[in-house]
């Protein structure tokens, strides 16, 4: 099938050559910006874990100064600029920035198809951002990032994956020659030297690009409603995971070694949950067996029902939230790099 589908690719592959050809020749125009602007993405379509390690960055970054994440809000009913705040709902700003939002309460988040535009209103705030990080935005170069990081997974990394309908890629492999950083991403835990020089040796990065590698750590679940307030998740031996995201099989994996016996309902990514969907997911639960069985989703299927009528329908079933974080190998280092750019670029206010 993938061999049927390359003169596709080829096709969409002689697009994107033209594309970049016009950006490098100043045909068309990227707008840079006087504030540090931080680009995290990849060239996959998804399943890299971008929203942890954005997150990550906001962690890093929002103590020392005012932090904006510009996003498209994918899946959203909305056009044009946003500015997000925890009344949104996702079908308003997209799930990604309901949960940025959800999350870091004080944050700026702007949405808006056009990344320059939100830049631009934002920066007429009486008290503006000092720095903005582009979520998913690798691709979108008629914005300039100062530093660019790019994502690709351990086990599915760019150097050896196709453009679609090939493949999963939605940009050429050689746009990776304008990342600064490379984020090896959901690499197996206590990876050693030897293991990380070979994926740095197919990866083939240029002099001044710097290879990290992260894994994901998956917190303490946490409830979601009133009926899971009352059950101990570590004490269940049965669970329902049900998600919408690119690639679920990590959390399945985590899933399988928690829990005896695991039921999985996955749904596409970016899924806009309706009544039928929550009403077939509590069918299968009911119809578990085991007296001690718990239902668990994701963050971002969690802000997809933010003031969502559905939610309540979960009431009789204890409902926990499977949050992720990123650790990141050698991250004083990554750190340092991060916080050394803003440091230079930074016009505090």
């Amino acid at each position: 099938m993938r061999i049927l589908l390359l003169p596709i690719a080829l096709i969409y592959r002689i697009a994107l050559v033209i594309r970049h050809k016009l950006y490098d020749w100043h045909l068309l125009k990227s707008k840079g910006f006087e504030q540090p602007v931080i680009c995290v993405g990849n060239l996959a379509l998804g399943g890299t874990g971008k929203t942890p390690h954005v997150e990550y960055l906001i962690d890093l970054l929002s103590e020392q100064y005012r932090v904006c994440v510009v996003s498209r809000g994918y899946g959203r009913k909305t056009k044009g600029f946003q500015l997000a705040n925890i009344s949104c709902g996702p079908e308003t700003i997209g799930d990604e920035p309901m949960q940025y939002i959800s999350r870091h309460s004080d944050l700026l988040v702007a949405v808006d198809e056009c990344r320059n535009r939100a830049i631009e209103l934002m920066g007429t705030m009486d008290r503006p951002p000092e720095l903005y990080l582009l979520d998913d935005a690798f691709q979108h170069r008629s914005t300039q990032a100062g530093l660019n990081i790019l994502l690709t997974a351990y086990d599915k990394p760019y150097c050896d994956d196709h453009l679609i309908p090939a493949g999963t890629l939605r940009d050429i492999k050689s746009a990776s020659r304008r990342a600064d950083i490379i984020m090896v991403t959901k690499s197996p835990a206590g990876l050693d030297n030897l293991e990380k020089a070979e994926m740095i040796g197919r990866l083939d990065p240029l002099p001044y690009q710097k290879v990290y590698f992260s894994s994901v750590e998956y917190e303490p679940f946490y409830s979601a409603n009133q009926a899971a307030n009352e059950v101990e998740p570590d004490q269940a031996d049965a669970a329902l995971l049900f998600c919408g995201i690119a690639r679920p099989e990590p959390l399945i994996e985590e899933l399988r070694r928690r829990y005896r016996h695991v039921e999985v309902m996955v749904f596409s990514d970016h899924h806009p949950y309706t009544k039928n969907d929550v009403e077939n997911v509590l069918d299968k639960y009911r119809k578990m067996a085991g007296e001690r069985k718990i239902i668990v989703t994701t963050e971002k299927d969690e802000a997809r029902f933010t003031n969502s009528p559905y939610l309540c329908k979960f009431d009789t079933a204890p409902l926990f939230v499977a949050p992720i974080s990123v650790k990141i190998d050698e991250e004083e280092k990554f750190n340092e790099e991060i916080l050394s750019y803003v440091r230079k670029n930074a016009h505090h206010g």
